[in-house]
């Protein structure tokens, strides 16, 4: 066993010395090959974590030119994003590399740094967790932490993400979920609520990125978030932001509608072409809805969502859906949106308290949906194979 671990420490260090800014362009290449190699397994990422010194090589080769080292860059930082993707290892990278988050964001944030994509991706990765995303919030998140420019970090990175060829060496998908994950936190949801800043407005074309389903499930996860302020809603479904028709267009096909229900809808819901797609991405859509879920909170909310003609998209939507996850979604909001008001003093639902009684046999219902959805899905996936099976005879 003490052998083991003596030549385990003894590749360590061979591979921490090679690692260094310094040594031969084609050893480091090799070593940040083999380092990248050890972080695509759970093994490898426990291993790497324990030992601070090839961390912090690992972190200084990080910031070496993108041309040096015959491609040992490119490596070091796709080991990073692995690294990061690893929640038990946090605690330990954290240790070994205080600051890491702070590094990761301005590295992100760079318009010209040509791993800025794997940086905003690590990101993304480490701050699913409390931890770094305290200390980003204890660095300035909200405030400026750049010398050269003087916008908060919060507004910089909706600036990277909504700006064309922010950077032009590096796509910067991955700060949708950063963000996302970031506005779990109540100051960071606030700061993109403020009326003043138009921030929110900027993100709304996103929800329909033809070029990333990660960038659109982090912007959706965002006003998502964002959504649980009951406060904001009337603001975010009146005329300065307009947010349903952006949360429903992606949820509407190409249905045709009469002249009165279509007199409902917004103006750009109107008049679909028939060649008109909904999102392709079922977890996209549960989200969604999701959203519209949260909007109908309050009793000014429902109303506002109810005159919109927001029953319209989601009937025909649950006509067509085949997820019983979504479909499930979509039936609850329906629901919401076609049944009487709550009595008196229970019109907002997200400050409603529940009875232990009552939140007991919501949970009991909740399992027999589960239940009945995993059902659905094992006959969805049956009849699937079924099909396949049949597609595959023929002629011998």
């Amino acid at each position: 066993m003490e052998s083991n671990l003596e030549a385990v420490n003894v590749v360590v260090q061979e591979l921490q010395s090679f690692l260094t800014v310094g040594a031969r362009p084609d050893i480091q290449a090799e070593a940040a090959r083999h380092v990248l190699g050890l972080t695509g397994s759970e093994a490898g990422r426990s291993l790497l974590a324990a030992q601070a010194g090839l961390l912090q090589a690992l972190e200084n080769l990080l910031e070496a030119p993108p041309g040096a080292a015959a491609g040992a860059v490119g490596d070091a930082w796709r080991a990073m994003v692995n690294l990061c993707a690893e929640p038990s290892v946090h605690e330990s990278l954290l240790a070994s590399l205080p600051g890491l988050p702070v590094h990761l964001l301005n590295q992100a944030l760079a318009p010209h740094w040509p791993w800025a994509g794997e940086a905003a991706a690590a990101l993304a990765n480490l701050s699913r967790e409390s931890g770094p995303i305290r200390e980003l919030l204890e660095n300035g998140l909200e405030s400026s932490n750049n010398e050269e420019n003087q916008e908060p970090s919060v507004a910089c990175i909706v600036s990277a993400l909504t700006t064309p060829g922010y950077n032009p060496h590096a796509p910067l998908h991955y700060l949708a979920p950063l963000l996302s994950n970031l506005s779990q936190q109540p100051g960071v949801r606030a700061f993109l609520l403020d009326p003043n800043r138009c921030l929110i407005q900027r993100l709304l074309p996103l929800i329909q990125c033809p070029d990333s389903a990660v960038r659109r499930m982090g912007v959706v996860g965002t006003l998502r978030n964002c959504c649980f302020e009951h406060r904001s809603h009337e603001w975010l479904l009146g005329p300065q932001v307009e947010l349903l028709p952006f949360l429903l267009m992606p949820l509407a096909g190409p249905e045709e509608f009469s002249e009165d229900e279509m007199d409902r809808l917004p103006i750009d819901l109107q008049y679909l072409p028939p060649d008109k797609e909904r999102e392709s991405d079922a977890d996209i859509r549960k989200m969604l809805i999701e959203t519209i879920m949260l909007l109908t909170a309050t009793a000014p909310g429902r109303k506002l969502v109810r005159d919109q003609g927001a029953y319209l998209v989601l009937r025909e939507l649950h006509s067509w859906e085949r997820d019983p996850d979504v479909r499930m979604a979509c039936e609850k909001l329906i629901q919401v949106l076609i049944g009487d008001e709550p009595e008196a003093g229970m019109e907002n639902l997200l400050e409603v308290s529940v009875p232990p009684d009552v939140e007991q046999r919501l949970q009991q219902l909740d399992q027999q949906e589960q239940q009945q959805l995993q059902q659905e899905r094992e006959e969805a996936t049956q009849t699937a194979s079924r099909e396949r099976k049949l597609d595959g005879l023929g002629p011998s």
